[in-house]
């Protein structure tokens, strides 16, 4: 399914159709910033903290054209839907796993 630009909020989480994490860093006008897992990555569940960006660099791309991929509902704290809000903690870990905090600044 694809998303509406207005449904892509900072702080969340996403699931693409190739299994690929996203989570939204940062938006600003038009444009925003994002961080990407592996495709195919493991569904993540409460146990492991750890969040799947380690050393994958962030992305900055239009809203327009995040919204175009094919997204799906996932399981993420104990509900399912296509996007899932991240903790303060789990953000931070999302932005220096991506090393992302420079570019979040200067967006």
């Amino acid at each position: 399914m694809r998303l509406k630009e207005k449904d892509i909020e900072v702080g969340y989480l996403y699931l693409n159709t190739v299994n690929q994490y996203r989570a939204v860093l940062a938006m600003k006008g038009e444009f925003m910033i994002y961080a990407p897992s592996l495709e195919g990555a493991a569904p993540l569940d409460l146990k492991n903290t750890k969040m799947p960006f380690e050393n994958q660099p962030f992305k900055k791309c239009q809203i327009v054209t995040f919204a175009k991929k094919d997204y799906q509902v996932f399981a993420f704290n104990g509900t399912e839907a296509t996007k899932h809000k991240l903790n303060e903690l789990q953000l931070a870990e999302v932005i220096a796993q991506c090393n992302a905090k420079s570019a979040i600044a200067t967006l």
